[in-house]
């Protein structure tokens, strides 16, 4: 199963320190791309639709791989896929999905490209229909889940909501959508705040509830 906050053990599994002064999980070490993605997207709660759908996606393709390699890919992703409009996406053909099979900038995994454009297909429909957005975070009542762990290795791989939603976005059409993946982008879209309790961060998700 993959997990998009690897625990690298030269790490370790609680909160680590670092030279600016501030206490970080550990699964983005010294890297500073790594970081900067802690610090300024991950877990923070996200709203907007079309953000959700570039996320949701880049989940899909980083199945089977490590988060770091897709955020390293991430600006050529961002640029093979018309911004990660589902509108777009959605129309494309065979030929398209050859030109992206040729992209050396992104994961050239075929199933992926297909699910890619299968889900915005499915995103259309709900968008249409009450709002992507609305829709996913409907499942936590709209207000982040906050958890309360010490160690990155209390927190779960999936849970019963994740499975709960990747069961309905596999009825909706949505691919590569499955509860271990559907957690971490719980997590990466701050429907869960899964920074530990040391972690600087904690704080851009509001206060710590029950």
């Amino acid at each position: 199963m993959t997990k998009e906050r690897p625990q690298p053990a030269s790490w370790g599994d609680k909160a680590l320190p670092h030279l600016d002064g501030r206490t970080r999980c550990p699964w983005p070490g010294r890297d500073p791309l790594y970081i900067a993605y802690h610090d300024n997207e991950w877990g923070r709660p996200e709203r907007d639709s079309r953000a959700l759908f570039e996320k949701f996606v880049l989940d899909g393709f980083q199945a089977g791989l490590s988060w770091i390699t897709i955020l390293r890919k991430r600006d050529a992703f961002r640029e093979a896929f018309d911004g990660f409009d589902p509108m777009r996406i959605a129309r494309y053909d065979d030929k398209r999905v050859e030109k992206l099979m040729r992209n050396e900038g992104i994961v050239r995994n075929r199933a992926k490209i297909e699910g890619a454009i299968l889900s915005a297909r499915a995103w259309i429909e709900i968008e249409n229909a009450e709002g992507f957005s609305t829709y996913l975070w409907r499942f936590v009542d709209g207000e982040p889940i906050i958890n309360h762990f010490q160690r990155m290795s209390e927190a779960p791989t999936q849970t019963a909501l994740s499975e709960k939603m990747s069961k309905d976005l596999k009825a909706r059409g949505f691919r590569f959508c499955g509860p271990t993946i559907i957690y971490a982008f719980m997590q990466a879209v701050g429907m869960v705040d899964d920074h530990l309790v040391d972690c600087h961060c904690r704080t851009h998700s509001g206060d710590v509830r029950a």
